[in-house]
């Protein structure tokens, strides 16, 4: 019995290159490229870029290779990011990430993106186009503490693993890495040099391939590979002198509003869940739109674009029944020798002019498409590809004419650009890591406007509140110590309430939430939960700050980078703590605009009765609430402003970056975080209390405002600001009038006291309050309501 032809026989016979693996041979062929850095090529049969297959399998090897990874990562399998080489192994990458379910995927491309700066970038020395770029639409998608796995095709030395860990570990360090690959031919020096690059590292860095071989080389194979390609390369064509075939039809595609076409700038777990859902539909509609009796259809992706064509040709055949034969593959920018012999992995080769815009010129390649008779070949493209040298008569769809019955077309649509988030310590003094702000800077924008001008602009109508910023107030070296001693004696008890909040999201909301918190009050507490959540179960939640303007609402375009990004209903909105619940009750409104979100915040003190998430409802002091920007990452409250900030906008902020010696940011963070081991058996008591619990919100702050209102004459609620939070707020920011006290509340109010003392604002003790202190705002200057001095008031900044 004659043995098969293995597809890799040709170069060895000729060339002397040797791949020995029983496995690796099965996956494997060989060719020669057109490179002076390597003369080989290893041409997979189950990748989908050189070799046309059916998709199930092609998907299935990225899925099974994923799970591998999943085994060896363990428990922490569902924390990982994946990360694909561009171009070959984006659509693998993207395989092992739906096995694994990873977090988020993301792989690397040479297409500029003008809008987009890269966050960082690599070098590929063996390639045809080396220089890598990492373009993410939100950077914190590297930023976590979770494993990272770098997918490729294969792995011949690990010199690019190299380059790109060692690349995104000065930015991002984790502790773990892992390399997924289709077929390991590295030789023992190359696997030690892995080893000793990881411990130099301090990083734990494994490899996980589905086969391992071994290639040996000829010393003079680069002169031996390009004599042969020499020898063997066809006469260049004459320019066609026009087709005849007709144009290729375009097919409509209601491709998933929101999810974006591939993993060039970043594809999440909550992407993969709408694109699974979207899929029996899509391929019905190709169905539909096939030629009649079209059976072998060949779908075709265009260099980094394989995954979603992958998938649509995945969905086509399962509409299409099992007896069409659904085909996939992709066209490269890879130069390599066609040789049509049955021992050589390219049998044919079609050449066309890259069609990428921007463009990026030289030829572009089809292997292995030319040869078969198929009754229609489906181009599947981005935006960014639909170019007039697509449609050219020498570009692909006229190329492909010659080689199908039919030439169809579908476009994947442009995701509607949004705004990145910002990240420290470019903007705020929080590590990347902690936080993404939804917000763009306005840093360099003068906004600051004195209390009592800005107070009478607001209260007279003039302007709303977040079209300026208050001054900046620098506390005193006197009040700077109170503060210092309230964290010390608070701590503890702000740890038990985030443990607790913490507790009750995980445990009624999601169990892998995504944080936003309400910029800026609402922002140290998301990271404090953030931080809960890896201590007590290592788990990496998350975590964004988006504006949110009493009167004005949300910020939309900051839900719209939400929704893109991840599942509306994983979302957990917190903040500080509630007042008098305008904040609470705002939040619900703006949303009902946005189903999918759930309006309910999580708070870390609910003295007002407004929410059923808390950590506690106790009014006390929360040392966050004694500063401004200097202790919430040195950024500014939140500016609306028409002139300022567009409808595709993020809201504004500005970052305090010449405060960073008065910065207590890290010391209030660190200092709760240390007491997390000490309150835990407290945080699972108050859990169990809080869940079983009637925890109806009972609005008694509202109530008690109108009655403090009424009772006083200011006839406007919004002047009324209740609890410690609040009355802080009001002494550093506003003009305060009066400082109402419940009577016994202790060192809680001690600041308060302080401050009202340093600014000459009278403090009421009374019985009647259900918090332990109400800030009044000065009601004179006025428009509307009359206030207690016979003039009349107007509304002013939000309180939660």
């Amino acid at each position: 019995m004659t043995a098969p032809i293995w597809s890799g026989d040709w170069v060895t016979r000729r060339l002397g290159v040797e791949l020995t693996g029983t496995e690796a041979r099965e996956l494997l062929g060989l060719a020669l490229r057109r490179n002076p850095r390597r003369a080989h090529l290893l041409v997979s049969r189950v990748l989908g870029k050189h070799v046309p297959r059916r998709p199930g399998r092609i998907h299935g090897t990225g899925l099974a290779l994923g799970r591998r990874v999943a085994e060896e990562l363990g428990e922490e399998a569902r924390r990982a990011v994946v990360l694909g080489y561009a171009e070959t192994a984006t659509g693998l990458g993207h395989s092992v990430a739906d096995g694994l379910d990873a977090v988020g995927y993301l792989h690397s491309t040479r297409r500029a993106v003008p809008a987009l700066p890269p966050v960082g970038g690599f070098e590929e020395e063996h390639s045809h186009h080396t220089s890598h770029l990492l373009l993410p639409s939100d950077p914190g998608l590297l930023a976590g503490r979770g494993p990272l796995v770098l997918v490729d095709d294969e792995l011949s030395t690990g010199r690019t693993v190299r380059n790109t860990i060692a690349a995104l570990h000065r930015h991002w360090p984790r502790p773990r890495y892992v390399v997924a690959t289709l077929v390991d031919t590295r030789t023992e020096a190359d696997r030690a040099a892995l080893a000793k690059f990881a411990a130099e590292l301090g990083a734990t860095v494994r490899v996980v391939a589905l086969a391992a071989g071994r290639i040996a080389l000829p010393d003079d194979v680069l002169a031996r590979g390009a004599a042969l390609v020499a020898a063997h390369e066809p006469p260049t064509p004459p320019a066609p002198a026009g087709r005849t075939a007709a144009p290729a039809a375009r097919l409509a595609l209601r491709w998933p509003a929101g999810v974006p076409d591939g993993g060039r700038h970043g594809f999440t777990r909550a992407h993969r869940a709408r694109l699974d859902a979207a899929l029996p539909a899509l391929g019905a509609e190709l169905a539909a739109q096939l030629p009649p009796g079209a059976r072998r259809v060949l779908v075709l992706g265009t260099e980094e674009l394989m995954y979603a064509p992958l998938r649509l040709a995945e969905a086509l055949q399962a509409a299409l029944g099992g007896d069409a034969e659904v085909a996939f593959s992709s066209t490269t920018r890879s130069p390599v020798l066609a040789v049509d012999d049955p021992g050589y992995a390219i049998r044919s080769r079609l050449t066309f002019p890259a069609h990428d815009s921007p463009p990026d010129p030289g030829p572009r390649y089809a292997y292995n498409v030319a040869g078969h008779a198929w009754d229609a070949v489906l181009v599947v493209t981005d935006a960014a590809g639909d170019t007039a040298e697509l449609h050219a008569d020498d570009g692909l769809l006229a190329t492909l004419a010659d080689h199908a019955e039919r030439v169809l077309l579908a476009v994947l649509p442009a995701p509607a650009p949004l705004p990145r988030p910002l990240r420290g310590p470019a903007f705020s003094s929080y590590r990347p890591d902690e936080v993404g702000w939804l917000l763009q800077d306005l840093s360099e924008v003068s906004l600051e406007a004195p209390r009592e001008e800005r107070e009478e602009a607001i209260q007279s109508g003039g302007a709303h509140y977040a079209e300026s910023l208050p001054v900046e107030y620098q506390p005193s070296e006197e009040y700077q110590r109170l503060f210092a001693d309230a964290l010390d004696a608070s701590a503890d008890r702000v740890a038990r309430a985030v443990g607790t909040v913490t507790e009750a999201v995980l445990a009624e909301r999601s169990p892998s939430p995504v944080l936003v918190s309400l910029a800026r009050a609402g922002t140290p507490v998301g990271v404090l939960m953030r931080r809960w959540a890896r201590h007590a179960h290592g788990v990496d939640v998350p975590h964004y700050a988006l504006s949110i303007v009493r009167g004005r609402g949300v910020d939309t375009t900051a839900l719209r980078w939400l929704a893109a990004h991840h599942d509306p209903a994983d979302v957990v909105f917190v903040d500080g703590w509630t007042g008098k619940g305008a904040i609470t009750r705002e939040l619900a409104t703006a949303l009902e605009a946005f189903p999918g979100f759930d309006p309910r915040l999580a708070v870390l003190a609910d003295p007002g009765g407004c929410v059923t998430t808390y950590g506690t409802r106790d009014d006390f002091l929360i040392p966050s609430a004694c500063l401004n920007s200097t202790v919430s990452g040195l950024v500014s409250r939140t500016v609306l402003r028409a002139d300022l900030v567009g409808p595709d906008d993020f809201h504004g902020a500005k970052h305090y970056r010449e405060l960073a010696g008065a910065d207590v940011s890290g010391r209030f963070l660190d200092a709760v975080s240390a007491r997390f081991p000490d309150v835990a058996e407290a945080v699972a008591a108050d859990t169990a209390a809080l869940l079983a619990a009637d925890r109806t919100p009972t609005w008694a702050g509202w109530r008690a405002v109108e009655r403090i209102s009424e009772e006083y004459g200011i006839h406007d609620v919004n002047l009324v600001k209740p609890g410690v939070g609040e009355t802080t707020r009001v002494l550093l920011r506003r003009v305060p009038w009066r400082i109402l006290a419940r009577r016994g509340a202790g060192s809680d109010l001690d600041h308060i006291r302080l401050l009202a003392a340093q600014r000459g604002v009278p403090v009421e003790e009374t019985d009647e309050l259900p918090y332990s202190c109400v800030g009044l705002i000065h009601p004179r200057y006025t428009r509307g309501a009359t206030g207690a001095d016979g003039r009349t008031t107007h509304g002013t900044e939000s309180g939660a």
